[in-house]
């Protein structure tokens, strides 16, 4: 026989004993349900099948089993000793195997596993809690793992498999890599509720020339600080910077002590801390979510549903200052 004749002989013969076992387990369900119903026609009902199907399924089975498993009568049918053991035996195996079918629905379906996340702090309050609020609503089984990194790119984790989705300030550069922008924001500048600047009074940063601010260290090449150095270069605007820190709720706990003011992304307006107030400044950032772009996961799928349902709101959110 030729190669390919083979290859064809070797497919058959596979799809062949996939057919079998499917078969026999099939026919196990038939036995189960006729062992509890014990009626034939019942049974056949019951099973979507003709009734002369059924005894030859039942039939087959005892013939591989080498076991008679029903006495039959013109009357009734009854379980034999055999039969009722293989009852008792197959009965939590089969409701084991289902139970196993639905859990692989659910991996395949996306709706089981874990995903695991990354974000910038300034999200913590507005975007990552409705997010994952709609995860848990939506994908109960799902397990969410959230990480801020500090000192290690987005970009990085993603590529190295130690992430599965990213928000970030800026789109991937990676070609491996896939961004969407989700929404826009305004850079708002942060001051103590009892600062005498407001929105009224507030003509540009110079006005700020005497205060200490609390800001991310300048000199880093995050999407952030350099956005914040267009703001002061535009500006023509050398911040007395008295503290620095690159944890936006860190920063948001002082200047509501009255230790400084800061600029920092409007999402933070979201955090409900008292004693502090936000004015919004001329300049915006983006959202953006990043994830490999050959990832075929469907539970990544789910999520960026998720995702771009949970950013609708937030670009349709009247509260949102438009510059």
């Amino acid at each position: 026989m030729c190669a390919y004749g083979l290859k064809n002989a070797n497919i058959e013969l596979t799809n062949a004993k996939i057919e079998s076992e499917y078969m026999e387990l099939q026919q196990i369900k038939y036995f189960l349900t006729l062992a509890q119903e014990l009626h034939f026609w019942n049974t056949a009902e019951r099973m979507f099948i003709t009734q002369s199907a059924l005894s030859r399924q039942i039939k087959a089975l005892e013939d591989e089993l080498g076991i008679q498993l029903f006495e039959r009568s013109k009357r009734n049918v009854k379980l034999t000793e055999a039969g009722a053991f293989l009852r008792d035996q197959w009965l939590p195996l089969l409701d084991e195997i289902n139970r196993i079918h639905m859990q692989a629905r659910k991996i395949h379906d996306g709706a089981f596993g874990s995903i695991r996340i990354g974000y910038p702090g300034s999200i913590a309050y507005s975007f990552m809690p409705e997010l994952i609020i709609s995860i848990s609503r939506t994908l109960p089984e799902l397990k969410v793992e959230l990480v801020e990194p500090t000192d290690i790119s987005f970009e990085q984790l993603l590529l190295n498999y130690q992430m599965d989705l990213a928000f970030r300030r800026d789109p991937a550069v990676n070609p491996s890599l896939q961004s969407t922008c989700l929404y826009s924001e305004p850079f708002v500048l942060v001051v103590p509720y009892n600062h005498w600047l407001n929105e009224q009074n507030f003509t540009g940063l110079h006005d700020l020339k005497n205060e200490k601010f609390i800001l991310s260290n300048l000199a880093q090449t995050t999407f952030y600080t350099s956005s914040l150095r267009q703001i002061l270069e535009d500006h023509d605007f050398n911040p007395n910077v008295y503290i620095e820190t690159d944890f936006g709720g860190m920063v948001l706990g002082l200047v509501s002590k009255g230790l400084g003011v800061s600029i920092l992304p409007y999402s933070y307006s979201f955090s409900a801390l008292p004693n502090v107030r936000f004015i919004t400044l001329p300049y915006k950032m983006s959202l953006y979510v990043t994830w490999r772009r050959d990832d075929k996961s469907a539970v990544l799928r789910n999520i960026l549903q998720q995702v771009q349902e949970t950013a609708s709101k937030f670009v349709s959110d009247s509260s949102l200052p438009v510059n």
